[in-house]
């Protein structure tokens, strides 16, 4: 058996396939649809939609399969992003790449496999749509462009879904995407034992910029503000513009220590902008930090309810000093 290489631009794979927020989320008859067309279409025994994680391929949707992931290292997937046409085995126990794969000598008994690359916009793939079967068999032209247009369906599927999850404004993630993907993390959290912290965070008298300065000047301030969380947060911080004025941003594997740190980066970044800022005004929020243990008992809506309450007290105290000064 030989291992599939690993492409030249997997850094930028994974960061797109990510950025997607399809990962181990809930089947989705959009996707079915297809796979059960796809199987009954060439008359296979399996057809699956995959995603190639780091370490996985993982299954949006999958018609004659019994599980949800298997190994990357052993996939035929694997194989298949490393080309931009479709990957044709007609027959594995003739193919010294997969002869003695375990999925050819043992369930599902692979003999034959056809996949056509997932290709986003920027050029890289993140799966496949593919049909395999337990018997060897050629693949038509006609056949392959019935598979690449099936394959196309999915691919404006999940470009649609990354549209509807992120904000057009910002380019960060919108409320939906950001609750997907916190309850993604939330739930792996719990599982592995990590701690995370939600922070909120909302412009300080964003509706001034907005009045005086016009709409343009205010949403420059809000593209500015989200780049500002995105270059001062991790990489794997989920980092979203959660309506109007108001981001929010969830932690996980963190501490107080690593909490404070951040946000102290972050203030950093804040008040640098605002010294070399040619606006005549300048970026200023107020946050609420709220912490939470793995296992505990408190839901997505509890944290944020929770987090809205700790912002909206520290922004009294922004008003009540404005007042003071202005006294």
């Amino acid at each position: 058996m030989l291992l599939a290489p690993i492409p030249e631009n997997e850094h930028t794979r994974l960061e797109t396939l990510r950025g997607l927020n399809m990962l181990d989320t809930a089947a989705e008859d959009r996707f079915d649809r297809v796979t059960r067309l796809a199987k009954r279409l060439f008359s296979v025994s399996i057809s699956v939609i995959s995603l190639i994680d780091a370490d996985r391929q993982w299954f949006k949707s999958s018609q004659g399969l019994d599980v949800c992931e298997t190994q990357r290292d052993i996939s035929f997937c694997g194989h298949a992003i490393n080309q931009h046409g479709i990957f044709i085995v007609p027959d594995a126990l003739k193919d010294q790449r997969f002869a003695d794969n375990p999925l050819v000598l043992g369930p599902p008994n692979v003999r034959f496999y056809a996949g056509y690359p997932l290709t986003m916009p920027n050029g890289v793939i993140v799966g496949t749509l593919c049909i395999i079967d337990d018997k060897p068999r050629s693949f038509s032209k006609d056949d392959e462009a019935t598979l690449e247009d099936l394959g196309n369906i999915v691919i404006d599927e999940l470009l649609s879904i990354k549209q509807n999850t992120l904000d057009a404004l910002t380019g960060i993630f919108n409320r939906r995407g950001f609750e997907l993907l916190s309850h993604r993390t939330m739930a792996r959290s719990d599982k592995l034992g990590f701690n995370t912290c939600l922070i909120f965070l909302d412009l300080n008298d964003f509706k001034s910029i907005n009045d005086t300065f016009g709409h343009e000047e205010g949403d420059n301030a809000l593209k500015i503000f989200a780049r500002l969380l995105v270059s001062s947060f991790r990489g794997s911080d989920i980092i979203a513009r959660f309506a109007g004025d108001e981001f929010v941003v969830l932690l996980s594997q963190t501490d107080e220590t690593i909490v404070n740190d951040v946000l102290h980066r972050f203030q950093k970044s804040v008040e640098q902008h605002n010294q070399h800022n040619a606006k005549p005004y300048q970026l200023t929020y107020s946050k609420g930090v709220v912490h939470r243990q793995a296992n505990q008992a408190l839901s997505l809506y509890e944290y944020l309810v929770t987090v809205d309450k700790a912002m909206f007290v520290d922004k009294a105290k922004h008003h009540q000093k404005n007042e003071t000064v202005i006294k």
